[in-house]
């Protein structure tokens, strides 16, 4: 399941890179601790079946939430987890399609958002 795949590999970086980071893999807009990483799995469609109907080619769209509470360098904090974030999905084939601040329900807290996006076919990833 590439899901889970590019789940580990994303909190394997994060967490070592990062002291105290917590990751999670669904999204809420209240995270109980900072700096936060939510990785959700927003999309995945067909693309295409093989001869046989058996395989299938996925477009599948990743979605990250970076969050920080920091007084100062908030958005710079949440700028360089995104950095480390874009080089592994940039390493493992996917094409960043979007990557921006988001208004945050709490303002004291700084979010941005970033979108990835590729083909898949039997756990091989393609760049789209």
């Amino acid at each position: 399941q590439i899901e889970n795949e590019i789940y580990t590999e994303l909190y394997t970086v994060l967490t070592t890179t990062y002291s105290g980071i917590f990751v999670k893999g669904e999204y809420t807009p209240t995270p109980d601790k900072f700096p936060c990483v939510f990785i959700e799995e927003a999309d995945n469609y067909t693309l295409s079946l093989n001869g046989s109907n058996k395989g299938e080619v996925s477009a599948v769209m990743y979605e990250i939430n970076v969050f920080s509470n920091l007084q100062d360098g908030r958005k710079s904090e949440c700028k360089k987890i995104i950095n480390t974030i874009d080089e592994l999905m940039t390493l493992r084939g996917f094409t960043r399609t979007m990557c921006r601040p988001t208004q945050n329900i709490d303002p004291s807290v700084y979010r941005m958002t970033a979108r990835y996006q590729a083909s898949v076919y039997n756990d091989t990833i393609y760049r789209r």
